[in-house]
């Protein structure tokens, strides 16, 4: 009897080895856990890059003269060189672009596009948006807002592009000025939409537009510290006069 007893007792040691194991395991599941938040973003940027260069080299490459190519001399093939003839050939078209042979060669090509139906809106479409990415202005969105979207109560992060001007400015009903506002989707804040809003809706937001566009793209999830909010005027003037007194 007392035998049987015994075979249900629960031994101490057993129960303190299964939690050691437990613990064990959570502390390596975490680690793993640390080392690919570390890992992932760093092996993707890796792999990107090494993919868009090899994808560059097999459009270039051919294109290239073999007497061009080092491989010819070396007898290696160096990655990413086709990415360097494009860059090269890109700045000596945008150079010669800027000079008045290029200028009339390029209106020249294009009143010849003009002339064909199909490629004509092709090339317009993408020539707009080229123009709209890669154009060097001075025009950019300079700061993120909260704005009453869908409906009130429920509000979305947006970027202020620039005043409403011109016939919108005017047909609007509105007594103070309107704002152009794009209102980004998330995970992707390349595609939106475009509000006019009054500027009295428009709440202003401390966090800059980089951090702005994370917290879109994250969904939330990545959320920008809150900066201290500055000290009034005349605090900092009896701040001041108190540290000049001491």
């Amino acid at each position: 009897m007392f035998e049987k007893d015994d075979q249900h007792q629960t031994d101490p040691q057993d129960g303190h080895g299964r939690h050691i194991g437990r613990s064990l395991f959570a502390r390596l599941r975490n680690n793993f856990l640390a080392g690919l938040v570390v890992i992932a973003p760093v092996g993707l940027t890796v792999w990107l890059i090494w993919t868009v260069t090899g994808w560059i080299d097999g459009f270039v490459l051919p294109l290239v003269p073999n007497q061009f190519k080092p491989e010819q001399y070396i007898g290696i093939d160096i990655r990413g060189l086709g990415v360097i003839f494009f860059l090269l050939f890109t700045l000596l078209v945008g150079w010669t672009a800027k000079g008045l042979i290029g200028r009339s060669f390029i209106g020249w090509g294009e009143r010849l596009v003009g002339r064909m139906p199909i490629v004509r809106s092709i090339y317009n479409g993408l020539k707009q948006i080229a123009e709209t990415v890669f154009a060097q202005s001075e025009a950019s969105f300079d700061r993120a807002v909260l704005i009453e979207y869908p409906r009130k109560g429920l509000w979305a992060v947006a970027f202020v592009s620039t005043r409403a001007r011109g016939e919108i400015n005017r047909r609007i009903p509105q007594d103070e000025q309107m704002l152009a506002v794009f209102l980004p989707t998330t995970p992707n804040p390349t595609s939106g939409f475009l509000l006019f809003v009054p500027q009295g809706d428009v709440i202003e937001l401390e966090m800059s537009v980089e951090e702005a566009a994370k917290l879109i793209i994250s969904a939330g999830l990545v959320s920008p510290e809150e900066r201290p909010l500055p000290v009034p005027e005349p605090l900092q003037e009896i701040a001041q006069r108190q540290k000049i007194g001491a």
